[in-house]
């Protein structure tokens, strides 16, 4: 059986006069003649040219929209524009036959809410393959960044007795029957004779276990899926995602900004030098769909531009209260443009953090210090700044354009006693997280740390609207198909 050679290898080789077998999905079947072959190895197709004399009259039938073939033959210079080499093919055998007029994908633009119900399908057309296989490059890039730079990869819980204090609804992990589960004399449900024996749930964070990594490895990350049970449909949220967690023991919150800024433009980077073809069409579809828009509505700049903009410049840094003063200078604010109100001690609103990002800085910006009441208690306490309204923690957001938040961390409370007060005015039991403690109580040390959502940075990079188009199986409130 001759060697099956995949199209990207076929693409970057010198080849001219071999002969190969190439298998793959018919994009087009144009003139009983040439077929646009695809295989899932390169965003471009190659283009396969049957012999319709000495092809079986039953074959041609079957080379139709998806259908998958193998195509045995030899690589010639291409007539054609657009590639430099096509495949002469000798021998062409049905490997699935397609039948056209079933099925749910047509070769004509489909709305991304139907393909969201044809998941098991949507991998297959142009722009989900190209998302794909870049958020495949970005997965690998993540692990490359941090083992280049002496990192040690944490598996930490998915089944977890904590739930980060505050980061989210969670859903429960339990072995009891609906209506059945066992009760205590006072009525509540006994988890002492759940599996677990206390009751459990998934993760919605990994970083309480990575700290836990880094004061004894020094520095970590984690790269999992989390959850949360939030009934929430909005275009940034999903029910089931996946997080990176660096954490560094001897960092400060500047430490942890310049760690952010680095590994957000390194992955970009990374795609802008591997996927150039992938990014071009996903550039080409943005600005057909943005041609009719109002140039109020469109991107200030194409997507590949804005992905160099980003890698090439500095990231803006502000404090809170910075952020706070110019929001209230802004001409929105002035103009009662902005929903929700913008005061001290409040937390920072989307159409806040669009505002500082895309129309007063044009960049990525990180805020810093944001104030205590607002923030987990295990966030490091500042000193009280003058000219500050209230307590700040050493907590940092950075804000993406056209994304929001796209990465939340902060320096950890390391001193033991002003950890405890924190707990106690926030009602986290010290009882039950009386290992965190131990953690300052025994050879403790300063750390930080923060946490990004992978969907959210897979979603800048390819410039996709909606967080459900970058996940292959997207959880959401009521759907949980395939």
């Amino acid at each position: 059986m001759q060697r099956r050679t995949e199209i990207r290898e076929v693409l970057g080789m010198e080849a001219l006069g071999q002969t190969i077998t190439v298998k793959g999905w018919v994009r087009a079947f144009r003139s009983n003649r040439f077929v646009a072959l695809y295989d899932g190895s390169d965003f471009n197709t190659l283009q396969v040219v049957v012999d319709f004399e000495n092809t079986p009259e039953e074959t041609l039938k079957q080379i139709d929209f998806h259908a998958c073939i193998a195509a045995t033959g030899r690589l010639v210079e291409s007539q054609g524009a657009g590639q430099t080499m096509e495949l002469l093919a000798e021998n062409i055998e049905i490997l699935g036959a397609a039948n056209p007029e079933a099925y749910s994908l047509q070769p004509k633009r489909m709305t991304m809410e139907y393909l969201r119900e044809k998941a098991h399908f949507r991998m297959r057309t142009n722009t989900f393959s190209a998302v794909f296989r870049i958020r495949h490059g970005l997965a690998y890039a993540v692990h490359k960044f941090y083992n280049d730079r002496g990192y040690y990869y944490l598996h930490t819980p998915i089944v977890t007795g904590s739930d980060a204090e505050g980061a989210g609804e969670m859903f429960r992990v339990t072995t009891f029957e609906p209506n059945k589960a066992p009760l205590t004399e006072d009525g509540q449900v006994d988890f002492k004779q759940d599996f677990f024996g206390k009751a459990t749930n998934l993760t919605v964070s990994g970083q309480l276990q990575g700290e836990i990594g880094a004061l004894a490895l020094g520095k970590i990350y984690t790269f999992g899926p989390t959850f949360r049970a939030e009934n929430s449909n909005t275009s940034r949220h999903l029910a089931e995602f996946w997080m990176i967690e660096p954490e560094v023991a001897f960092y400060d919150i500047h430490d942890n900004m310049d760690l952010a800024e680095d590994f957000c433009k390194y992955l970009i980077d990374y795609v802008l030098l591997h996927y150039p073809d992938d990014l071009a069409f996903l550039d080409k579809r943005i600005a057909d769909m943005e041609k009719n828009m109002p140039k109020e509505k469109r991107r200030p700049m194409g997507l590949i531009e804005t992905l160099r903009f980003v890698a090439e410049n500095d990231f803006e840094r502000i404090t809170y209260t910075e952020a706070v003063r110019t929001l209230k200078n802004s001409k929105p604010y002035k103009k009662g443009k902005f929903e929700y109100p913008v005061e001290w001690g409040e937390e920072l609103q989307s159409e806040h953090e669009r505002y500082l990002v895309e129309k007063k800085y044009k960049k990525p910006v990180i805020v810093r210090d944001y104030p205590a009441k607002a923030k987990a208690f295990y966030m490091r306490m500042n000193d009280q700044e003058e000219g500050v309204p209230g307590r700040t923690v050493a907590a940092m957001d950075v804000l993406f354009p056209g994304i929001g938040e796209l990465i939340g961390g902060s320096q950890r409370e390391e001193r033991l006693e002003v950890l405890q007060e924190r707990m106690d005015a926030m009602h986290v039991s010290q009882e039950e997280l009386y290992w965190y403690l131990e953690l300052r109580k025994f050879g403790g040390a300063p750390h930080a740390g923060f946490g990004l959502g992978f969907e959210r940075m897979v979603q800048f990079v390819t410039g996709m609207g909606n967080i459900r188009d970058v996940i292959a199986f997207p959880r959401t409130p009521g759907n949980a198909e395939f």
